[in-house]
C-alpha cells in the first residue's frame, strides 16, 4: 500500500486531536474531489512498517493526547490497500485500546465485500459513500455531501 500524507497532529479529520493517513488508491474518482491526487495506486510513498510503528508510538504519546487514527484517501477500502488497513487497525486496537479508529471510503456498507467487512470489526465509524458534487454542502460535519452516512459502528463504554 501506498500513502500520501500522514498527519500526527490533526484537528480536521474526525473529532478531537488525531491522527490521519490518506491512503493511496481510489476507483471511484468522484467529480469535484479534493484529493485527486491520492487517486492511483502508484502514487504517493510507500506504507512501511516504520510509519506503522510511527503511528502508534504517536498515538499512545503522552504528552499529545489523541482521541484516534482516521483513516481516509484515496480510499483505504480500496481491496489492494485492505490488507494492510486490516493489520494496522489491529494493531491500533490492540496496542491503543483506548483510541477510537474513524474511515471514510466511497463504497457503500451494504456492498462491502468479505474482506473489506472485516476491517469494519476493528474501526469505530465508517464514513461511507461517493462524493457527490451536486449535493456537496459546507455545513456538514465529517462529511462532503449528503449521501454520505456516518456509522457508528462501536461505541466505548
Amino acid at each position: 500500500m501506498n500513502y500520501h500524507r500522514y498527519y500526527s497532529v490533526d484537528v480536521v479529520n474526525g473529532p478531537g486531536t488525531r491522527c490521519s493517513l490518506f491512503v493511496a488508491g481510489c476507483v471511484h474518482q468522484c467529480r469535484g474531489c479534493y484529493n485527486k491526487s491520492t487517486w492511483s495506486l502508484n502514487s504517493g510513498i510507500p506504507f512501511t512498517q516504520e510509519v506503522e510503528d510511527q503511528i502508534i508510538a504517536d498515538l499512545q504519546d503522552v504528552n499529545i493526547k489523541r482521541q484516534g487514527l482516521s483513516l481516509s484517501g484515496g480510499d483505504p477500502l480500496h481491496p489492494q490497500n485492505v490488507p494492510t488497513i486490516l493489520k494496522l487497525v489491529k494493531r491500533v486496537k490492540t496496542e491503543c485500546a483506548n483510541k477510537d479508529i474513524w474511515l471514510w471510503t466511497g463504497y457503500k456498507r451494504d456492498q462491502l465485500t468479505p474482506q473489506q467487512n472485516q476491517v469494519l470489526d476493528y474501526i469505530d465509524v465508517l464514513v461511507d459513500g461517493k462524493f457527490v458534487q451536486d449535493l456537496a454542502d459546507p455545513n456538514l460535519i465529517w462529511r462532503g455531501s449528503s449521501n454520505q452516512v456516518i456509522h457508528y459502528l462501536h461505541r466505548k463504554s
